[in-house]
């Protein structure tokens, strides 16, 4: 009788096999960056069911309620916009704010929007640390043929507007340039106070998105906002303004933000549950949705005797 073979030998020669087969799906995973998993929509950028209607809500915060006061006042219609435009629209979420989180307002405006565009538009908001899974299902929502991969005529055809506050705002930059490395365009940008993270440089708008504006706060807090974004190439970004807001006479109530938040930081969750800005936010995906452009020669009035400038013109 043969001796059995040493079990060590067997375990290690088990654990050799089981590396080279990861490792091989690894390689075969990153073969191409447009290899589409799936051509079904996300799930996450469908209208969910669990939510009541944004503007007739009676159980939303009073805080998230007041920052969509204005934009629940628009008229909601679409006229004008063909229903087979398409438009992602992605948010992100400031700080350690996880996805889906009710209290923030960020979270409500997509909502909003699936809701008053229902067949034009996907929209969710993500926690700041959620990239990968937000670029992976825009590229599955891009992919409209369903053949697991995205040609040059459906980059094209990408229409994608991506607003955050905070690291979300921060985020919003990171994002478009990483659209901006599958060769995708972006129509619009929309940071509000942005915080940089780690090896992020918001500031500095990529090439790939055709509009960009910025909205901050200087009123002091342990965190407030850049003051400006700027295009790295002129001729192919349009920068709408940067956009100061202050609140030493203009308080905006933010009890749901911890106190810890509103004691030391309460001007910059102030600009977050701006009603104002949120407005702003809405006219402008709106101007971007009408293919007649009417709306993008009207001058938006955000000031109110403190913004450093008067308005936001196209």
């Amino acid at each position: 009788m043969k001796p059995s073979e040493p079990v060590s030998c067997r375990i290690d020669f088990r654990a050799s096999v089981a590396l080279a087969v990861a490792l091989l799906f690894s390689l075969l995973a990153r073969a191409s960056d447009t290899t589409l998993p799936s051509c079904s929509q996300p799930p996450a950028l469908q209208t969910s069911g669990t939510f009541p209607s944004v503007c007739n809500d009676v159980t939303l915060d009073a805080q998230v309620k007041n920052a969509l006061r204005q934009v629940c006042m628009h008229d909601r219609t679409s006229e004008n916009t063909p229903v087979d435009d398409r438009v992602i629209v992605v948010g992100f979420l400031g700080g350690f704010v996880k996805h889906g989180d009710r209290k923030h307002p960020e979270v409500w405006f997509a909502h909003y929007l699936r809701e008053r565009y229902p067949s034009i538009i996907f929209a969710e908001a993500y926690s700041n640390h959620e990239e990968e899974k937000a670029v992976r299902e825009v590229l599955t929502l891009l992919d409209t043929n369903c053949d697991g991969m995205l040609s040059e005529s459906e980059k094209a055809k990408a229409r994608i507007i991506i607003y955050g506050h905070s690291w979300g705002a921060s985020e919003t930059t990171a994002f478009a340039k990483e659209l901006g490395r599958h060769a995708i365009p972006v129509l619009l940008t929309v940071q509000v106070d942005t915080v940089p993270k780690p090896h992020q440089k918001p500031m500095l708008i990529p090439p790939n998105v055709e509009r960009a504006v910025n909205f901050f706060e200087t009123s002091g807090g342990l965190l407030h906002g850049q003051s400006r974004i700027v295009a790295v190439d002129p001729a192919q970004t349009r920068i709408v303004g940067n956009f100061q807001m202050t609140y030493q006479n203009n308080h905006v109530d933010c009890k749901n933000f911890p106190w810890f938040a509103r004691t030391f930081n309460k001007p910059h969750h102030e600009i977050e549950n701006d009603s104002r800005v949120w407005a702003q936010i809405d006219v402008l995906i709106d101007a971007n949705l009408r293919p007649n452009r009417q709306a993008e020669r009207t001058r938006l009035a955000v000031n109110q005797g403190s913004e450093t400038e008067s308005g936001l013109a196209f």
